[in-house]
């Protein structure tokens, strides 16, 4: 017979171990949802906080983690997991939280969130204010025995099916960076694996009012299907993810505090960076930073590419191209430039570090054939060698990669800035399954590579003393940005259409929680710079290269040459686009140069609240309906709309500006009140930008 229980508050940031008595529960009741649960009977108990439910030999856990948040684990077998590769930092934020169990159905309510689980288990979400249901799991048939399915793959690992239940008119954003185009993500299926611009980091914002992670690194895939959505691992030891109730902003909020947040970005980070594909020597690099000192344009950083090494692996200069690196960073230095070097993940077996390193097991292991993952050009052989990847989840791996980095970068030269390339990682072909890492087998952790590999950084420069940490990655996963990661969206096309998929492509990055964020300026693969259709392509791309997180030119430019160790693009400097095009992006350098400032303050507001930098409409204007579908505008910070033109021989624009504020014309001064579309003038030496309330910026001088 069901006793109730007292609503028990509690204070604990992690449950404690403790086993107080069972409660039995009946069939679920109050909700459509639970009504037609089935009659099995399971246990529920309250454990330091949390609730658990046990039955059909599966034990699903909720318990507080963070204001307004939960985290729901659940596992068939046995007790619920600690300690498995997760995003979630070590501790839960502190929050209050309280306990009922009564009438065959178990509650636990964290602030804004209330969590209901029925007598078979199945888990349902509302808003405590009103009772609202926000998300709930669905079976897949009445037949199914749950929401979670669990199917052996051995050695106690399943395939893992999550599923929840779709509601009309639902939107859905984050997810990472795709190159699909779409902002609002319902109806999309995606894989979840990382690779070259497509990056997974597991975690929607609805606009019902939650946001849920994913929070495991497994390869899998999503599906918010018109009929449920699914989250699918191909291979795990549990379920497990993390929900939180309230508006966009808020939710960043908690997720930034559960994943962790960026550091604040030093101030050369926000300015302009200059680098392609590639400059090939220590004399050419520094004819370019010369160069922009003597034109007077603003320049905080230049990129030294791959290549610049000896061989794949051994992490340093190749003295035949770059004689004297400290004449260089002296140099640098005195023009005021900052220098960044690439680092890649792999090893070539030519490479002086190659023996060692496997011998002790500091690669990524396979399950069948050799140590090898990816054939790549190197330095003195005619083809290609058959790379490895360093393990970046094992500890003794990333500290022997940050002392060849030291010892050959930091030390003797001060270099202590690192761009981060193929750290998906890049592998050829892409079988995880073969994979075995130190924290697992490949289909299990697979996700987290290009997170630890950023951690390998920051914590070499943490405990070298650097307190300014920034590296460039080409992916990510949850968590990266509290190793200083920014993320860039790789390899991409040249032309408008890619243009305009990046908008979404940074939104729903911002919205995963990676605040500093950049594209190519102008597209990696091609364009021709004395072309007048890339010309302009590249002048409305530098436009909205000045109103991203982080400002950066760079691609493989034509004519271009095969990929191998002598390898170069065609020029890639301002100047390089002919005399209008140039005089356009010089302004808009010095446009930059003057926001620095206002830059550095919303990366404050990233560091200290977890708001990011670039921010889609909704995320300031939740009221306004009509935000919620805006894909080709955004808000650079609080103040500042910014309406890129992403089609070509456009003169004009037309825009929606959010209700609920009042909006000048940054160009004109023209004031509009919000909550309609605007169109205005677009020239090409013009993106339409609009100032919020009065806000004043030095747009234009």
């Amino acid at each position: 017979m069901n006793q109730p229980a007292e609503t028990v508050p509690q204070q604990h940031a992690r449950p404690e171990q403790h086993d107080p008595p069972e409660r039995h529960g009946g069939p679920g009741q109050g909700s459509a949802g639970l009504a037609q649960s089935s009659p099995t009977v399971g246990t529920f108990r309250e454990r330091g906080g949390a609730l658990e439910w046990s039955g059909r030999q599966e034990t699903v856990r909720v318990e507080p983690w963070g204001p307004d948040a939960v985290r729901v684990r659940a596992r068939l077998g046995g007790p619920v997991l600690d300690g498995l590769p997760c995003a979630l930092l070590d501790e839960a934020p502190e929050t209050g939280s309280a306990v009922r169990i009564e009438d065959g159905v178990g509650r636990l309510t964290v602030g804004a969130l209330t969590v209901e689980v029925g007598a078979d288990g199945l888990v349902r979400f509302t808003r405590t204010a009103d009772g609202a249901e926000l998300l709930s799991e669905e079976r897949a048939h009445f037949w199914w025995p749950g929401p979670r399915l669990y199917t052996p793959v051995g050695n106690g690992h399943h395939r893992l099916e999550q599923r929840f239940a779709a509601y009309e008119g639902e939107k859905l954003y984050g997810l990472g960076q795709h190159q699909h185009g779409l902002l609002d993500q319902k109806g999309a299926v995606l894989d979840l694996v990382q690779r070259n611009a497509e990056v997974t980091i597991p975690v929607l914002t609805s606009s019902r009012g939650y946001t849920l992670l994913w929070n495991n690194p497994a390869v899998g895939r999503v599906e918010l299907a018109a009929n449920g959505t699914r989250w699918v691992a191909d291979s795990a030891r549990q379920i497990d993810y993390w929900i939180t109730a309230g508006s966009p902003a808020d939710a960043q909020r908690r997720y930034s505090a559960a994943t962790g947040r960026s550091p604040m970005l030093p101030e050369w980070a926000a300015g302009f960076w200059q680098c392609k594909l590639r400059y090939r020597t220590q004399d050419e690099l520094l004819s370019v930073a010369r160069e922009y000192r003597r034109r007077g344009l603003p320049i905080d950083v230049i990129v030294c590419d791959f290549f610049h090494w000896t061989h794949l692996g051994d992490w340093k200069f190749d003295p035949a191209e770059w004689p004297d690196p400290a004449a260089m960073q002296r140099e640098l230095a005195e023009l005021g430039i900052r220098l960044v070097v690439s680092v890649w993940p792999s090893v070539s077996p030519l490479s002086g570090n190659h023996a060692l390193m496997e011998q002790r097991g500091w690669f990524i292991g396979t399950e069948y054939g050799p140590v090898a993952h990816a054939d790549w050009p190197d330095k003195d052989v005619a083809s290609t060698v058959q790379v490895a990847f360093y393990d970046a989840t094992n500890p003794e791996a990333r500290a022997f990669l940050w002392s060849r980095v030291k010892e050959n970068y930091v030390d003797p030269y001060g270099i202590t800035s690192f761009w981060l390339d193929a750290c998906e990682p890049e592998l050829k072909p892409g079988f995880s399954e073969n994979l075995r890492y130190w924290a697992g087998p490949g289909l299990e952790v697979a996700n987290m590579y290009p997170r630890e590999n950023a951690r390998t950084f920051h914590e070499g420069m943490t405990a070298a003393g650097e307190s300014e940490v920034v590296t460039l990655n080409r992916s990510a996963w949850a968590g990266s940005q509290r190793y200083g990661a920014a993320l860039w969206s790789g390899d991409i096309g040249t032309d408008f259409a890619t243009l305009r998929r990046q908008v979404a492509a940074g939104l729903n990055t911002a919205l995963s929680g990676i605040p500093w964020w950049n594209t190519d300026i102008g597209g990696f693969h091609g364009g021709d710079p004395d072309d007048p259709g890339y010309r302009e392509v590249m002048v409305r791309w530098f436009q909205f290269g000045a109103f991203s997180p982080l400002m950066r030119l760079h691609g493989f430019r034509d004519p271009g040459m095969p990929l191998g160790p002598d390898m170069t693009g065609g020029p890639n400097e301002v100047w390089s686009y002919g005399e209008e095009a140039g005089a356009i992006m010089e302004k808009y350098l010095r446009l930059r140069e003057r926001l620095k400032p206002y830059v550095l303050r919303v990366m404050r507001a990233a560091h200290e609240d977890g708001q990011p930098v670039m921010r889609p409409l909704f995320l300031e204007f939740p009221e306004d309906q009509a935000a919620w579908s805006v894909d080709d505008a955004y808000l650079f910070g609080p103040d500042l709309l910014v309406a890129p033109v992403l089609t070509a021989g456009a003169t004009a624009r037309t825009v929606h500006l959010p209700a609920g504020a009042r909006w000048t014309d940054a160009w004109t001064g023209r004031a509009y009140e919000g909550g309609g579309a605007v169109t205005v003038e677009a020239p090409l030496d013009r993106i339409p930008l609009f100032l919020r309330d009065g806000a004043t910026l030095p747009v234009t001088g």
